[in-house]
């Protein structure tokens, strides 16, 4: 019976040290036509613990979704999750729909504003599109997130799929979306990223 309540009580106390963070994004975080226990977001709860950040990790992503869809699910997942972080990883699909730059910017924006309402952290992720758009479409909307980053005052990432998409053997066919290959390294290369934006763990 000791044993057993000395292990309940480290759990419970393990579990209120992790930190909690909600990724919110789309296909490329979603795992594309892959099991989610592949997917890297389900694999980064193990590589931020490499960095001493135990983290329990709610991947919110849905195939397909736009930064509309995002804005309109995060209220519930904000009550939902009460995360400590959120790890914004939308717009591809605004932009292969040729939306307006205007139109992911402000519900970016909104997004952003939600999250630090509810005391989390926004985090976000750089976004670009495919060069075949033209170059000032891809422009004007690759800087929406630097532009976000600065004005709101918060952590901007880079994409990961610059760096995926130079490995053929990552990449599906379709040629967007990385394969199953490829989620242990996202999740090692998201961990590096977010490790310097992180609180401290409490020892």
């Amino acid at each position: 019976m000791r044993w057993l309540s000395f292990l309940l009580v480290l759990t419970f106390s393990l579990q209120a040290q992790s930190a909690r963070l909600l990724i919110l994004g789309d296909s490329l975080s979603a795992g594309y036509q892959m099991s989610a226990n592949q997917a890297w977001p389900s694999l980064l709860p193990q590589a931020l613990q490499k960095y001493n950040h135990p983290m329990t990790v709610i991947n919110a992503s849905i195939s397909g979704d736009t930064t509309g869809n995002g804005l309109a699910r995060l209220p519930k997942l904000l009550q939902q999750h009460t995360p400590d972080y959120v790890l914004i990883e939308l717009g591809a699909n605004d932009g292969l729909r040729g939306f307006s730059p205007q139109i992911p910017e402000r519900n970016l924006a909104r997004i952003i504003d939600l999250i630090a309402q509810s005391g989390a952290r926004p985090i976000l992720m750089q976004i670009r599109i495919p060069p075949n758009y033209g170059q000032r479409y891809s422009k004007a909307f690759s800087t929406i997130y630097s532009k976000l980053s600065e004005q709101k005052q918060i952590p901007l990432i880079p994409f990961f799929l610059e760096q995926v998409i130079l490995r053929p053997e990552w990449m599906k066919s379709d040629g967007l979306h990385p394969n199953e290959h490829a989620q242990s390294w996202i999740a090692a290369w998201i961990a590096q990223q977010l490790t310097p934006l992180l609180e401290p763990t409490p020892s």
